[in-house]
């Protein structure tokens, strides 16, 4: 393996030019993660475009809040802040309740996490999280999506309509696969950016919207300190959902920082666990004050420092002024809310298959089972599971000869993982003296996983 060459340290300053550069590339990639995100929950909450926006400005302002004072006084590393997933998952299971009751809960977690943070007791709790309980989180997390994705997908559309929405969205998520496996450097670990950008594009030439939002009734500049959930509504139930969320939460904050740790080696780095946990938790209190989704640190980061080999915390300080700005502009928050739904979810489909791929590696160790060995086995089975909630008029509006194929979600499964493994990311074949000594299967199953 080539080693990682490192060409700006931790606490170094790149050249200006450098470093705005560096800086509108976490900008792009940071507001990816928010468009995301952000677009699902703000759907769930509101149905006039008006508070959706008002909504997604909030929710600029407390992640620009969150990465500048991460980058500054908290972990200090360079880590991308994005909305959390698994409180995404929280929020749908509450989604039917009070808007109130969600967000007090948030911000109760945030302290919750600030709490486990500064009296030590989250090294404890840490021990409890062996690698088969974070595996299983992980993939639940991205189980639990499917509904949502699904519903990004195909909406309440009518079955023709949400039949070339399926199309669209295969095309679009075949693409990002082929992508992941060919680009090359900064091209792959930026592809969400480039998927948006282009299925945006490829979408809305084929199917004009009826509606192109604008800042609605707002101004040019307008503020967002209004709205906010001050009111304390408690719900034990839900409270106690969003606690273990934010147990794994934490875990995936502890592992994001860790790997980029290892990476980049910066000294003291249990004082940066520590302060970057704390951040977390006063961030998501923020957002509880709010009424947004709360923070996390995301382990995306890794790939990009590999990648353009900069490790400068400081050239994130552009990109959290550049969101802080975004957040008092509704003209500019409105123009990234007309990504289509379509590829919101298409993109949330994939990330969920690298999260659930992610979960079968941690599941199997470092038994020779790769990251490409987990897209291979974790994207068949969410298009599989994709296809068996597929409701009865989108099925029934494919073409008869093909519906026993394409609307059986075991079948659909079996042909991706051939083409995933013969095609996309074939291996190299054995020679025949290799086949020859290679053991049966019935001598029982490969240990890789054991």
């Amino acid at each position: 393996m080539k080693p990682l060459t490192i060409k700006y340290g931790v606490d170094e300053w790149p050249p200006l030019a450098q470093t705005l550069v560096f800086g509108l590339q976490w900008l792009a990639i940071t507001i990816a993660t928010v468009i995301i995100i952000g677009k699902v929950v703000a759907g769930l909450h509101f149905d006039d475009f008006d508070r959706q926006l008002l909504y997604m400005q909030k929710l600029f302002f407390v992640m620009a809040i969150s990465l500048f004072f991460q980058v500054v006084w908290g972990h200090r590393l360079p880590l991308i802040t994005g909305p959390a997933t698994v409180l995404l998952v929280a929020i749908l299971a509450g989604g039917g309740g009070d808007i109130g009751a969600i967000y007090t809960s948030i911000a109760a977690g945030g302290a919750f996490l600030v709490l486990l943070s500064v009296t030590g007791l989250f090294s404890r709790i840490a021990l409890y999280f062996t690698p088969r309980v974070v595996a299983t989180i992980l993939i639940l997390i991205a189980l639990t999506m499917t509904p949502t994705i699904l519903h990004l997908i195909i909406g309440a559309l009518g079955a023709e309509t949400a039949l070339t929405n399926l199309g669209f969205a295969l095309l679009l998520f075949m693409a990002m696969i082929i992508a992941d496996r060919y680009l090359p450097g900064i091209w792959k670990t930026t592809m969400i950016v480039w998927a948006i950008v282009f299925g945006s594009i490829a979408y809305l030439v084929m199917v004009p919207p009826e509606v192109w939002h604008d800042r609605g009734s707002l101004g040019i500049v307008s503020h967002f300190f209004s709205g906010f959930t001050t009111t304390l509504v408690w719900e034990p139930g839900l409270l106690l959902s969003f606690i273990i969320c934010f147990l794994a939460l934490s875990i995936n904050d502890l592992g994001s920082i860790q790997g980029v740790g290892q990476i980049i080696k910066p000294p003291a780095m249990k004082r940066r666990v520590t302060a970057g946990i704390t951040v977390s938790g006063l961030s998501n209190m923020l957002a509880g004050f709010f009424g947004v989704i709360g923070p996390v640190n995301f382990s995306m980061s890794v790939g990009i420092i590999a990648a353009n080999g900069n490790a400068s915390r400081l050239t994130l300080i552009p990109a959290s002024l550049g969101l802080l700005t975004m957040a008092f502009f509704p003209g500019v928050v409105a123009f990234v809310w007309n990504v289509p739904s379509v590829v919101v979810g298409t993109i949330l489909l994939y990330i969920m298959c690298a999260q659930l791929a992610a979960g079968l590696m941690v599941a199997c160790g470092s038994h020779g089972f790769s990251f490409q060995d987990g897209m291979i086995i974790g994207i068949p089975m969410m298009v599989s599971i994709l296809i068996s909630y597929l409701p009865p008029p989108v099925k029934a509006a494919f073409p008869p000869l093909l519906m026993p194929v394409l609307g059986n979600g075991f079948v659909m499964g079996v042909v991706a993982v051939l083409i995933l493994e013969h095609l996309i990311y074939p291996r190299e074949p054995l020679s025949p003296a290799a086949s020859a000594s290679a053991e049966p299967l019935s001598k029982g199953p490969d240990q890789r996983c054991a």
